[in-house]
């Protein structure tokens, strides 16, 4: 009696998911336009905003920059309104809103997010830092109105592109400071950024501290299926240049490993096979996807070995650590690479000998899990080729 049993794996879950494409930058408001421009009910937004009472009026309308239609969020209060705020009254505000508890921690995530840069800038407690611009009533409205707009939509997960953070300087309540702003640069610490298009701050704080407190990561686009695209509008129009912010909406598809990879290699000629063998565990126990060794006739006629990583972008500092730690390389070389992944799904079969799972690929082909076949082997004593192909026969079985 043969059975083929599917096991469930997060990957096969349906989950809704958000793409924020930042090739223009992200700030606060672009967030908001392009969340409803993909699909969020704008009537809903701003009754959710309108509940928090902090004397403004909202609107959204439709506009072009750079020839692409785009939603633009417009917060409209009375300059007089502006206050400067601690954390603990921004907390509070969003603590009593009723709207729900999901976008009220995100909210809350964000303007922690928010102080922490803050108070890291300028050498305060949290506690003490006045949020001048991010306090003011603009700011709030659009971070709780991205948190809402996200939950509206009903996103289970965000990631976000590298972030363009534009270049020049920006004149602000300290003075002209370069771009990006100390606090964009301390929110986007370790993520990856560059500068393109015109010289002017294309992402603001707020836009920065949405992206880092809610991302799940950072980079390629993940393997999604679209349902919805919205595009946010900057307050610029620039010639030759779309200031927008894209947010792609969909679904996750089963295809879970990164589509953009990094590959890490080093010519290698002075470590020692048991070394190499070391390192090689060490960087796949780290989520490496694959590392590997291949011989190499190098100067001066000597023996080496190329090592090859390849890891995920966000892996790729913490694997180039291990590399440097474990071998005797000065250097490494570091290249972005396209990765495509066959869907698949993990059975298990039972044959005459025991229990095998196996990977059964988006065509139908069954490759029997090695680790479950040896194991089986060593328990009955059988040979290991005979175990694989009774797991082959196995499978065969049920699916005709």
């Amino acid at each position: 009696m043969f059975e083929c049993t599917v096991l469930g794996f997060p990957y096969n879950q349906r989950v809704r998911i958000a793409y924020l494409d930042a090739f223009s930058g992200i700030s606060g408001d672009m967030t908001v336009g392009a969340l409803l421009d993909a699909g969020a009910p704008s009537e809903a937004l701003i009754d959710a905003l309108r509940s928090l009472d902090l004397g403004a009026r909202y609107e959204v309308e439709k506009t072009r920059r750079g020839g692409v239609t785009a939603s633009k969020f417009n917060v409209i209060t009375e300059a007089a309104d502006q206050k400067h705020r601690h954390l603990k009254h921004i907390l509070g505000i969003i603590e009593q809103a009723p709207i729900a508890d999901r976008a009220k921690q995100n909210a809350s995530s964000v303007f922690q997010r928010l102080g922490d840069a803050e108070a890291r800038v300028h050498g305060v407690p949290v506690e003490k830092v006045h949020f001048h611009e991010v306090g003011a009533v603009d700011s709030i409205a659009d971070i709780v109105g991205a948190c809402v707009a996200l939950d509206l939509l009903d996103i289970g997960e965000i990631h976000t592109s590298a972030i363009n953070v534009g270049s020049g300087t920006v004149n602000t309540e300290h003075g002209m400071l370069p771009v990006p702003a100390p606090a964009t640069a301390a929110l986007l610490e370790g993520k990856p950024i560059y500068a393109r298009g015109p010289a002017i701050e294309l992402t603001t704080p707020t836009g920065a501290a949405l992206a880092t407190a809610l991302s799940a990561s950072f980079g390629a686009l993940p393997a999604m299926s679209i349902s919805t695209i919205g595009y946010g509008a900057g307050d610029h129009d620039f010639k030759g240049h779309a200031n927008v912010l894209r947010v792609l909406v969909g679904e996750r598809t089963t295809a879970t490993e990164a589509t953009l990879v990094s590959v890490l290699e080093a010519n290698i000629d002075d470590s020692s096979p048991q070394v190499l063998g070391y390192a090689l565990e060490r960087l796949l126990a780290a989520g490496a996807l694959d590392a590997s060794l291949s011989p190499l006739q190098m100067k001066k006629n000597r023996p080496g070995a190329l090592l090859r990583v390849i890891a995920r972008p966000e892996d790729q500092e913490r694997l180039a650590d291990i590399i440097f730690a474990e071998t005797s390389t000065l250097g490494l070389r570091i290249y972005p690479a396209e990765r495509r992944v066959e869907e698949r799904r993990i059975v298990e079969v039972e044959t005459p000998f025991g229990r095998v799972r196996g990977k059964v690929s988006g065509h139908g082909s069954f490759t029997a899990e090695y680790d479950d076949c040896r194991a089986l082997a060593q328990q009955t004593g059988m040979p290991l080729p005979k175990i694989m192909t009774a797991a082959q026969e196995a499978f065969l079985k049920i699916t005709r």
